[in-house]
């Protein structure tokens, strides 16, 4: 029974894998229609090539099948590459496409979307971990220079002895600006200069401060037609 339950899992697992897969090429397709044709076109030449040379010191087979796994490999990472091009391509500009990038940034991250707002729909969200604490602006600049000094005064009377880098995402690097497909490179270079008990009061007194979401006064039942931003400017 064990082992039927075990192999029926294995099961469930592989069509779930291969949709993946499957949806994940026809994002690619659309943004990067030549994507079959390069990866396929990569594993040709690599296979070839390990044939050609094992043909020449007379073991074909083996540079064969050594030829076949570095194929696959190599159309595997193309491929990945070229799916992740794409999904950073149809994510660029569009709201909250900073805030996806660090919910995926891995292990050792506590992220907080959205913690301060303009009536432009500047917005800055909050990273926290060993590197202090990340805030990742997106929107224009000059709206995000005034939501960063002000998120960074806020925090300032909470949490102290804290490093705290901003970023603003962009593609004039010359400025300043990081790419959304750099950000998460950019975080994970950041130096370590916290402990993980450093990290679990920050994160706590920054909760206890409250983010836009909860300190947010929201009517209860439906949500008025017309609802506008506070004339404030920033919404808290």
């Amino acid at each position: 029974m064990a082992r039927k339950a075990n192999t029926d899992g294995v099961d469930a697992a592989n069509p779930g894998r291969l949709k993946q897969i499957a949806l994940t090429y026809k994002m690619t397709r659309k943004a990067d229609p030549k994507v079959a044709l390069v990866v396929g076109g990569v594993g040709i030449v690599v296979l070839g090539v390990l044939l050609a040379i094992g043909f020449a010191i007379g073991h074909p087979v083996y540079l064969g099948i050594l030829g076949f796994v570095l194929a696959f490999l190599a159309m595997a990472i193309v491929f990945g590459r070229r799916a992740e091009k794409a999904a950073f391509g149809q994510m660029e500009g569009q709201p909250g496409a900073a805030a996806a990038v660090l919910q995926n940034i891995g292990r050792g991250w506590t992220v907080t979307p959205a913690v301060a707002m303009n009536r432009n729909q500047d917005v800055v969200h909050r990273a926290v971990g060993r590197a202090g604490i990340v805030l990742v602006g997106e929107g224009n600049p000059n709206g995000l220079k005034t939501l960063l000094a002000a998120e960074k005064k806020r925090m300032a009377r909470i949490v102290v002895d804290v490093p705290v880098t901003d970023i603003v995402v962009g593609n004039d690097e010359d400025k300043g600006q990081v790419p959304l497909k750099k950000v998460r490179t950019k975080m994970l270079k950041l130096p370590r200069v916290l402990a993980g008990p450093q990290v679990t009061a920050a994160n706590d007194r920054l909760r206890a401060m409250g983010d836009l979401m909860s300190n947010m006064p929201l009517p209860k039942g439906p949500m008025p037609k017309g609802m506008r931003m506070p004339r404030g400017g920033k919404m808290r």
